[in-house]
């Protein structure tokens, strides 16, 4: 019984539910008792058992507790949210390619200490010091993955190649990370941020569209809450070219079979005769196909090529999707989907700052 008693923590209801066992079992015994005494000593009896069960359950409660309140309180995780602030030096002890154009970082800190978790779709901002480079080159990836317990970072990064109609190089740091950064390569990175994250304690729906690289934040998402939250229906939707170009395909294939309200649906713009039976329609992630594979309300959260998701945005808002229902990555920083007009604005906006950065690095020494 003191076992028993030990499990639970409240030192009161430990001791009110000692007494009541106590009474219980003086009552049980007194009652035996009662058929070999006298009359008139019977009820004096039955009371004397009842009040010593009573004050021997309180006796044993507190016992209990005591014994307890002596153990060591269980350790809580830590994280390292509370000491790391800064930059944080990184090692890659995995570097993986995933298609044609994606590849994947595996990350662990070097002081070999605890990293906090984050939450799907957040990510991470690291520092590039490329030679050639008058100052460090500073990029943010999204974080492709959602381990648990976390005890590393996957970056996911797309070889970026020249701007189709520009004199300009390939995209610098991406380029960087596929050549020159192997296992064991050191790379300084900040704590993970970002609002572009999934809630996991909603049960709404929640539909996950792509293309490209952009599958890389709905990877953390759709594990995050395939674990969390394993009763909240998702749609995870992806648009490639082909087999070549589909980044983690078998990793996402794996996931659904343990997840029973996971739908999976992969486009194929231009399929090769290899990849059939590894695409489920042919052409792209649009409204239209959103509309018939999810048929009831629903968050969108979309990331991928700014044409991907200007298309998307008016096709799901024309079918009646309010615009605060649909969330997308756009350049800066994460934000709800605003009206058409002011996606657009947003999409030219990053177009702009693109082609002025790759300006600005072509005119560097």
């Amino acid at each position: 019984m003191l076992a028993s008693l030990r499990q639970i923590q409240n030192p009161v209801l430990r001791s009110v539910t000692g007494a009541s066992a106590a009474f219980a079992i003086a009552t049980i015994v007194s009652g035996a008792v009662v058929g070999l005494v006298n009359i008139r000593d019977k009820a004096r009896l039955s009371v004397y058992a009842s009040l010593l069960g009573t004050g021997g359950g309180v006796l044993v409660g507190l016992v209990a507790a005591g014994r307890v309140s002596t153990q060591a309180p269980i350790a809580q995780p830590t994280t390292a949210s509370t000491t790391w602030q800064d930059w944080r030096n990184f090692v890659v002890v995995r570097k993986v390619k995933e298609s044609e154009e994606i590849t994947s970082f595996y990350l662990k800190p070097e002081d070999n200490g605890e990293i906090p978790s984050f939450q799907p779709g957040q990510f991470l901002t690291i520092k590039l010091d490329i030679p050639g480079q008058a100052k460090p080159i500073i990029r943010t990836y999204s974080l492709s993955d959602y381990p648990e317990p976390c005890e590393y970072y996957r970056l996911s990064i797309k070889r970026e190649p020249a701007p189709q109609g520009l004199d300009v190089p390939p995209g610098i740091a991406s380029n960087f990370m596929h050549d020159r950064i192997h296992e064991g390569s050191i790379v300084p990175a900040k704590p993970p941020k970002g609002k572009f994250v999934l809630a996991l304690n909603k049960s709404l729906p929640v539909v996950l569209i792509s293309n490209g690289v952009g599958i890389t934040p709905m990877l953390s998402m759709v594990k995050a809450c395939g674990r969390l939250n394993p009763n909240r229906p998702i749609w995870f939707l992806h648009g490639a070219r082909d087999g070549r170009f589909h980044a983690f395909r078998d990793e996402v294939l794996a996931i659904a079979p343990q997840n029973l309200n996971l739908h999976v649906h992969f486009c194929y713009s231009r399929p090769r005769v290899e990849d059939e039976g590894h695409y489920h329609g042919i052409g792209y992630v649009d409204a239209a196909l959103v509309k018939s594979l999810v048929r009831q309300e629903a968050e969108y959260f979309l990331c991928g090529s700014p044409a991907f998701m200007e298309s998307l945005m008016a096709g799901l808002q024309e079918s009646g999707v309010a615009s605060s229902s649909i969330l997308f990555e756009s350049f800066g920083k994460p934000m709800k989907a605003s009206p058409r007009n002011n996606f657009l604005l947003q999409v030219g906006m990053r177009k702009l700052q693109q082609q002025k950065l790759f300006l600005l690095n072509r005119a560097k020494p």
